[in-house]
């Protein structure tokens, strides 16, 4: 996305401390959006599919309850994109 390559994004970068950010390559057809994406789709799939709830209070304990069961069962994404292969 441009707004991670934009001449504003990279002044406010450098007016932060030494360090304190990294840049990271990720290839714009593999972006970290694209698994949030597919997290919240299967996540609205899963979980929230046909249920019926009688308040907020009982939708947000139904989403903390499936994040947390998300979260007992980690699963690593490992990029298999190779570097060399972008160019």
């Amino acid at each position: 996305h441009s707004a991670h390559i934009s001449r504003e994004t990279r002044a406010w970068l450098d007016t932060r401390p030494a360090g304190r950010f990294e840049f990271t390559f990720t290839p714009k057809h593999g972006s970290w959006l694209n698994l949030i994406e597919g997290f919240f789709s299967k996540f609205a799939r899963s979980v929230l599919r046909h249920i019926r709830v009688t308040s907020k209070h009982e939708l947000k304990q139904r989403i903390m309850a499936g994040i947390d069961d998300v979260n007992r069962h980690p699963v690593i994404h490992t990029w298999s994109y190779k570097l060399a292969e972008a160019a």
